[in-house]
């Protein structure tokens, strides 16, 4: 009997403390989940600077700028630092992205856009990193979320 009595006031408290705590709230964070970016850190090689420069702002623009157009990517920037040691970069190279499902969902029609907007195709892409291996190195590359300091709408 004693059992039966807590099977009871157990189903009892549960059909009270459910509906209350369905109807609790998930703590609101002062914070939430932005964008992703893709960055690449590029280490550029002494007296070719200028041709990698030139390239990012022709090819590289042209390819982000279509990109952007499709509705592909969100936006995309080119930062410049002093190296602070020989291995060290000076270049990062950011495209920024919805979110890291999105990126990874769109990369063939990213490559699909890049290759028309630039009239490109699998050798001359080669081609150009071939040619770009004597202008500037890639020492390493990040993906990154933005945390945006507000709470989540």
């Amino acid at each position: 009997m004693k059992n039966m009595f807590r099977v009871v006031a157990v189903a009892v408290f549960s059909a009270m403390l459910l509906p209350a705590l369905a109807q609790a709230q998930m703590p609101v964070r002062p914070f939430h989940d932005g964008p992703v970016w893709d960055i690449a850190f590029i280490k550029m090689k002494a007296g070719v600077g200028l041709k990698y420069m030139n390239w990012l702002a022709t090819e590289w623009k042209t390819e982000q700028e279509a990109l952007k157009k499709a509705g592909l990517i969100l936006d995309y920037k080119v930062i410049g630092t002093e190296a602070h040691g020989t291995t060290d970069w000076d270049l990062m190279l950011m495209t920024e992205f919805k979110d890291l499902a999105t990126m990874e969902a769109q990369e063939d029609k990213r490559e699909d856009v890049a290759n028309k907007a630039t009239n490109s195709d699998d050798k001359k892409m080669i081609a150009g990193y071939e040619e770009r291996t004597g202008w500037r190195e890639i020492v390493g590359g990040r993906l990154a979320r933005e945390i945006i300091l507000e709470p989540k709408k």
